[in-house]
């Protein structure tokens, strides 16, 4: 041990490998452009991030495999996904220092790019499969499959997370496993159902009983309740339920959707804490994804504006597309449309509120 060669700052990190990777297509044609080195620097740093999401995606979905997940491991992931947003954050003020280079700068060096791509990137799409996103509710890139252009020797990796269980579907499957739907002498959906029955006819009276409204005013409310009424009465249902499902409008299932309604309604019980926690983690990273793929077509609008890109798509339409079409938990999004006022929630039994407390006897 004493011969024993210190560990130095420079080694560990690699430093001489890092810092020596950053290759200048300009510099290389003989026509250096200044502003080629930030922009392989910020897609660089891209990279090792998505590597670090990955990373983190991984722990998260081994976590949610396990056959018993205990509180602390709803916590743990719930810690995971929070490192992944503050990565995200970072991922989207990183535009605004690749907006210190002009449109007129990126040209200077645009047409050596061709035809790599950010749509290239893996392991972007690895967090994208990872995460959930189904095949099926994929932007098609020029009528191909996105695979096709990713390179050869990194296809396997991809694949792989492709055929992984998602954090998609582990949710799915823990919250179809929720113990709190149904106690002894208190159904959930069914008293939850009941409540919202009595609200809804409530509402028609405050609507039929409204005053000074003109008769066109009170047509258009009282269409407006009932299209309110037929929405609850789909999502109530478990046979329509399955209907949007096989049109493709709904993803979760109906008994993983009456769970993670349950855990927003009552979020407020302690030991239903850790895992409100983690359904709004998961809807926030699906909402930053959509404000960076927004905020990077803006980006790329105000470099290229109107040309493709240099992988060949559309450009800033594309992302833009992708942005709205490349979401994973709307199906959580979408469950505030059925949240009721805490005063009309369903009121738990002293002995089920006991068990979704922490209580010490000494």
């Amino acid at each position: 041990m004493k011969n024993k060669k210190l560990l130095n700052y420079s080694d560990y990190l690699q430093l001489n490998k890092l810092l020596e990777s950053q290759s200048l297509m300009s510099d290389k044609n003989g026509q250096k452009a200044h502003d080629e080195m930030l922009f392989i620097i910020i897609h660089q740093t891209y990279e090792l991030w998505f590597k670090q999401i990955i990373h983190e995606l991984d722990l998260v979905g081994h976590l949610f495999s396990q056959k018993t997940i205990d509180e602390s491991k709803v916590s743990n992931a719930v810690l995971k996904l929070n490192r992944i947003i503050e990565i995200q954050k970072i991922l989207i003020d990183q535009i605004r220092v690749l907006e210190t280079m002009t449109a007129m700068d990126f040209l200077e060096f645009r047409d050596y790019l061709f035809p790599s791509s950010g749509f290239q990137s893996s392991q972007f799409r690895i967090i994208e499969n990872r995460l959930g996103l189904h095949q099926r509710d994929r932007l098609s890139y020029m009528n191909k499959n996105y695979k096709d252009a990713i390179k050869d020797d990194e296809k396997d990796l991809v694949n792989t997370s492709e055929s992984v269980k998602s954090i998609f579907d582990l949710l799915e499957r823990w919250l179809e496993r929720t113990p709190f739907l149904s106690f002894e002498g208190f159904d959930f959906w069914e008293k939850y159902s009941e409540s919202v029955t009595t609200l809804l006819k409530e509402e028609e009276n405050l609507i039929r009983n409204r005053p000074n409204q003109s008769g066109e005013e009170l047509e258009f409310n009282l269409k407006s309740h009932k299209n309110t009424v037929s929405s609850f009465q789909a999502f109530l249902s478990s046979e329509k339920h399955e209907e949007l499902i096989n049109k493709g409008e709904k993803r979760l299932s109906h008994k993983a959707t009456k769970a993670a309604l349950l855990i927003f309604l009552y979020r407020d019980e302690p030991i239903l804490h850790s895992p409100f926690n983690l359904l709004s983690k998961l809807m926030d990273i699906d909402e930053l994804f959509t404000n960076w793929r927004q905020r990077h077509a803006t980006m790329v609008h105000r470099m290229i504006g109107g040309k493709i890109g240099t992988g060949g798509s559309s450009g800033h339409k594309y992302l833009r597309s992708a942005a709205q079409k490349h979401k994973i938990f709307s199906d959580l999004s979408d469950l505030s449309t059925f949240f009721i006022k805490r005063s009309a929630l369903p009121k738990l039994p002293k002995n089920i509120k006991n068990s979704l407390g922490y209580y010490h006897q000494s």
